[in-house]
């Protein structure tokens, strides 16, 4: 399993005032995504001149989470549950989510530290 990006993703009621303090910061919308699983949120991509991404949901809670997106989603989970870490999709199928532009899981590590791992399928940067 290769690591192809890592980094933050908020997850918020309200978006917008999270996207606009990362524009103050010197970020800009990379892409969106609409839709996006069970509870139809919207996913805004973000990048500095640095190249450093943060990912703003706008969904039905407010949390932070860590974002990693690898070569091969299969290895990812597998690598991870062998480390104790579990799907956190208890009440929904365990399946992988497939959006259209990657497929992820939501991943709880034993700590309780929530990833989201997913693999590219088209390249959004």
């Amino acid at each position: 399993m290769k690591i192809t990006s890592f980094n933050p993703l908020i997850v918020t009621k309200d978006a917008e005032p999270v996207v606009k303090l990362f524009e103050e910061l010197g970020f800009e919308k990379r892409h969106s995504k609409e839709g996006i699983s069970v509870n139809n949120a919207t996913e805004i991509r973000m990048k500095d001149a640095n190249g450093f991404h943060v990912d703003v949901s706008q969904g039905t809670g407010e949390w932070n989470m860590i974002r990693m997106n690898v070569d091969n989603l299969e290895e990812a989970i597998e690598f991870l549950e062998s480390r104790g870490f579990h799907k956190a999709r208890h009440e929904v199928a365990k399946d992988t989510i497939d959006t259209g532009s990657s497929r992820f899981n939501i991943m709880v590590s034993p700590a309780g530290t929530i990833f989201a791992v997913s693999q590219h399928t088209i390249d959004n940067d």
